[in-house]
């Protein structure tokens, strides 16, 4: 493998990353496994919490997207013919490796997100909880399954799961660990190549990854990184590859499915939510205080299925945002790449003008901030307070649109059937959450909202952890689905195998058309009747 060259380890014109275990040299042998068919201009990694430069890796071209794929499908086919046991044991080694090594990655997470230790950790466990379930249900979920034939005792029918061949997984940065791994683990143990695209502003969590899947017995070479620009490379990659598994907007998920549909390969995709929480009137007050830290403002609200809209029920309001408020004000923003900080940095310049711009908006025409809304400056140039609102209106930007910060419109309703008619009028479905002391209320009340996920006294991790089951958006959040056997089966190709036996399926010799039909039709009303004849 072609690899880019990298500054020289600790190079002068690069600021210390700040973390005891991940030095220059360490940052500049990731960047080494970048994928590249030459020489290539480097590109700048910024560290959110202080705006500094933290690495350089390649600008990636069109040459390396395709030099990445012809690589990973050169040894998927070898791959492929892997038992699923020998998969499996390199996947168990691989969340072994994982949790060992986490310190080293929790840093990395850090210093190319911005986010809070806390909130890294969650990535950390992702990882392990997904290589341990694929690890353990492959067999499952791929094995030959007998299937019902034709005509009962003549018909012999299976199915079969072949994989793809080569998976694109195109990553966002909010989460780039579990976002590029969590989705290439499934890919990957279905006997397919795979080629990570990172976001730009978060290689080095994708490559270490794919470091550690390497040190766990996954052939070298089977999964590829290319770093750069998206909208460059991005339609170079779907040119080439088998399948898209995509995470990001909305607007950028059309484009690539567009594209994908062009040369007739599936995709599926995680995209943008205005998710709602709804905090009933016979909830815990004190624990919908504290759930809503969380589901509010995990990695400072940049997190696909975090809460947007916060609806509670008028008789506790008053109480409810009294104590959120306190609970809000008083959490600890900061950049240590330690455990203690509620909450970190946003990611970028350009996003950070995002958020404040939505706020500004929101207050200029009426909104009141309960608190927060102010930049902090004195913490990191892309830290932002958490900030709730209150009367926000349809003509505000933040009222329908994502702003994918820690910025929350709080308002009230008087009954069940009112807020689950207000949180259903969005264009987008990713997950919502409800507050309850009767389980089977809040379950009932959550198969009306219109979201791929809903968490019940929970904000998001009690479904995304789920990973026996779906996750997904419906509506514009998304196409398909990831974790369970979607997040595995939608990697391989159906095939089925009959064995006719002893009569073919059409008249034999002399018989006539006309008797066989009439012979089959009275063949279906006896079967009609069989018990467990399907």
């Amino acid at each position: 493998m072609s690899t880019a060259t990298p500054p020289r380890a600790g190079s002068a014109e690069l600021p210390p990353t700040g973390s005891r275990r991940v030095d220059r040299a360490r940052l500049d042998a990731l960047a080494a496994r970048v994928t590249v068919a030459g020489r290539r201009e480097m590109m700048d990694v910024e560290k959110p919490f202080t705006g500094e430069t933290l690495g350089r890796v390649a600008r990636c071209e069109e040459e390396d997207v395709e030099r990445a794929v012809l690589e990973a499908r050169a040894l998927q086919a070898g791959w492929a013919s892997t038992s699923l046991d020998r998969r499996a044991a390199i996947l168990r080694r691989f969340h072994d490796l994982v949790l060992a090594r986490q310190a080293e990655v929790l840093d990395l997470i850090q210093l190319e997100t911005g986010k809070a230790r806390r909130h890294a950790s969650e990535e950390v466990l992702d990882v392990a909880i997904v290589s341990r379930y694929y690890a353990n249900t492959v067999s499952q979920h791929l094995r030959p399954r007998r299937r019902r034939g034709a005509l009962p005792f003549l018909t012999a029918t299976w199915e079969y799961r072949h994989p793809l061949g080569v998976v694109a997984i195109i990553a966002p940065w909010n989460y780039p660990l579990t976002l590029a791994i969590s989705d290439a683990i499934p890919a990957l143990i279905a006997g397919n190549g795979v080629v990570i695209k990172p976001d730009g502003h978060t290689p080095y969590s994708a490559l270490w990854g794919m470091e550690l899947l390497e040190e766990a017995g996954m052939p070298r070479g089977l999964v590829q990184v290319v770093t750069g620009s998206g909208a460059k490379l991005g339609p170079h990659l779907i040119d080439r590859v088998d399948y898209v598994m995509f995470t990001g907007s909305t607007h950028t998920g059309r484009t690539v499915a567009r594209q994908a549909a062009d040369r007739l390969i599936a995709c599926s995709m995680e995209l943008g939510g205005k998710n709602a929480m709804i905090v009933l009137d016979d909830a815990d007050i004190g624990k919908a205080v504290t759930g809503a830290e969380r589901a509010l403002f995990s990695n400072a609200g940049q997190l696909c299925t975090a809460i947007e809209r916060l609806y509670v029920h008028e008789a506790i309001a008053q109480e409810y945002v009294r104590r959120l408020v306190e609970h809000t004000g008083k959490m600890r923003l900061g950049a240590e790449l330690e455990y203690g900080s509620d909450m970190g940095s946003l990611i970028s310049a350009e996003h950070f003008e995002v958020v404040r711009g939505h706020v500004e908006d929101a207050v200029a025409k009426g909104a009141r901030v309960l608190t927060g809304g102010r930049p902090r400056p004195d913490l990191g140039p892309h830290f932002y307070e958490p900030t709730l609102l209150q009367d926000v209106r349809e003509d505000m930007s933040l009222f329908a649109d994502e702003t994918f910060g820690p910025v929350v419109a709080i308002s009230t309703f008087a009954n069940d059937d009112e807020v689950v008619e207000r949180a259903n009028q969005s264009v987008y479905g990713l997950n919502f959450s409800v507050w309850t002391e009767d389980a089977g209320r809040g379950r009932e009340l959550a198969t009306r909202l219109h979201a791929g996920t809903v968490n019940v006294n929970e904000g998001y991790a009690a479904t995304w952890a789920s990973v026996d089951a779906p996750m997904g958006g419906f509506k514009q959040s998304g196409l398909g689905r990831r974790h369970g056997r979607h997040g595995i089966q939608k990697y391989t190709e159906e095939q089925t195998i009959s064995v006719q036996r002893l009569l073919p399926l059409a008249p034999p010799p002399p018989m006539s058309h006309k008797l066989w039909v009439r012979l089959m039709t009275q063949a279906l009303r006896v079967m009609r009747r069989l018990p467990g004849v399907r």
